[in-house]
């Protein structure tokens, strides 16, 4: 399956179950945490499945933990499988990061956050590895997000640019752009133009990776706390994000965007205003290349190759 046009959607999240049910909003797609729904016997997985049968779903994780040395977690991976198989997600996607390590006295301890990796040759192996033992498993292609990250290493071989170009080329996987954590990473470097430097970013994906290497962008608001930009998904997304994903669009070509907002989180109607102005752009991009305009969710999002 391809995704057919780019579109809009919004994170659907515990809150909104009941209006958006009822309302049955014009979005293209919605997204939710994967680990969220490996019941299928709650709630939450019952929801999911009628949201299922009106709306395209993408299923965005947070604890493959990719870049962990010590290898997957492989219960995960199959209660991430056997979700998979239950909802026939449009899209599939996790985090550039590590989050599992051998423990001293035995056994593993998993950090409950997404941890920033060194852009080695041999991290690449690792993601590869991982990349591909994922794929496998679910019979389909991933992508994977880049980080807002809070520290850098000092050992990096390769700029972040240069690792995303190379894991998909290998793997051939997809990024997921998320174009906030672009913007969040640049402020917190104390960049004097925060907005030229995630373009400079953008300019370098472009120059190195393969055509159509974005499968998905993600839109967010972030906020200052004692000096240090955080990617808190609290508020709408900022002026200059908007202005970065419009020259995404421009420079990497069109794709599905995604509206997340997991903190302070607003009426519905706010996400949906959000996503409307992000389908804006995106149709604003495609007349100026001749391309369909994104799709709403009465239109089909997938064809069947």
């Amino acid at each position: 399956m391809n995704l057919q046009t780019p579109c809009a959607g919004i994170g659907l999240r515990q809150p909104h179950y009941r209006e958006f049910r009822a309302s049955q909003p014009d979005v293209g797609f919605v997204e939710v945490h994967s680990e969220n729904f490996f019941n299928p016997h709650d709630a939450a997985a019952q929801v999911l499945a009628a949201v299922r049968t009106d709306h395209a779903v993408s299923l965005h994780g947070v604890g493959l933990a990719l870049g962990s040395a010590c290898g997957l977690d492989g219960d995960h991976l199959e209660r991430l499988a056997a979700l998979v198989a239950r909802i026939e997600p449009v899209q599939v996607s996790d985090h550039a990061c590590f989050a599992r390590a051998p423990w001293a006295a035995g056994g593993e301890v998993h950090a409950n956050d997404l941890l920033p990796v060194a852009f080695t040759e041999t991290q690449l192996d690792i993601f590869c590895t991982h990349v591909q033992q994922v794929q496998d498993r679910l019979r389909r292609p991933i992508l994977v997000e880049n980080l807002s990250a809070y520290l850098h290493f000092g050992d990096s071989e390769m700029h972040e640019t240069e690792f995303f170009a190379a894991l998909c080329k290998r793997t051939g996987c997809g990024l997921l752009l998320d174009v906030n954590n672009l913007m969040v990473n640049a402020r917190n470097a104390h960049e004097a133009e925060p907005l030229q430097a995630v373009c400079d970013w953008l300019d370098r994906l472009a120059a190195i990776a393969a055509p159509g290497v974005v499968g998905e962008i993600h839109l967010a608001g972030h906020s200052e706390q004692k000096g240090l930009v955080i990617d808190d998904h609290s508020t709408r997304v900022s002026l200059p994000v908007w202005m970065a994903y419009a020259y995404a669009l421009h420079r990497l070509g069109t794709a599905p965007v995604l509206i997340e907002w997991d903190t302070a989180l607003p009426a519905l109607d706010v996400l949906l205003d959000e996503a409307a102005q992000a389908r804006v752009l995106l149709d604003d991009v495609a007349r100026s290349q001749g391309l369909p305009l994104a799709r709403t969710a009465q239109q089909p999002m997938l064809e069947v190759a």
